[in-house]
């Protein structure tokens, strides 16, 4: 069986529309800012709001990190694999 590989998710607060699917997909990597806007947290919980913030995907949140991004209203949620940063799901994925 092969290994899978890890996994980074990003979002884009240019695209966002605040819609929240995200959030309620994965609450602990999604989270709103006071800008009614999502972003990515990391393992202790700490909302990273730097344009490009990127964290990676618990392993048991895989499924529900893919579907956020494929569901995604504003097409800005990046799931990329952190060794090549080729795109598994959002924008420039083959969905």
């Amino acid at each position: 069986m092969a290994e899978e590989r890890e996994l980074e998710v990003s979002i884009d607060q240019d695209a966002c529309t605040g819609d929240g699917l995200c959030v309620q997909y994965a609450p602990t990597v999604f989270e709103f800012d006071i800008d009614g806007l999502a972003y990515v947290k990391d393992t202790d919980g700490e909302l990273l709001t730097t344009a490009g913030s990127q964290v990676m995907v618990p392993e048991h949140l895989r499924l529900d990190i893919v579907n956020a991004a494929h569901d995604c209203p504003g097409e800005c949620i990046y799931v990329r694999d952190r060794a090549d940063k080729t795109a598994v799901a959002g924008p420039g994925a083959d969905d």
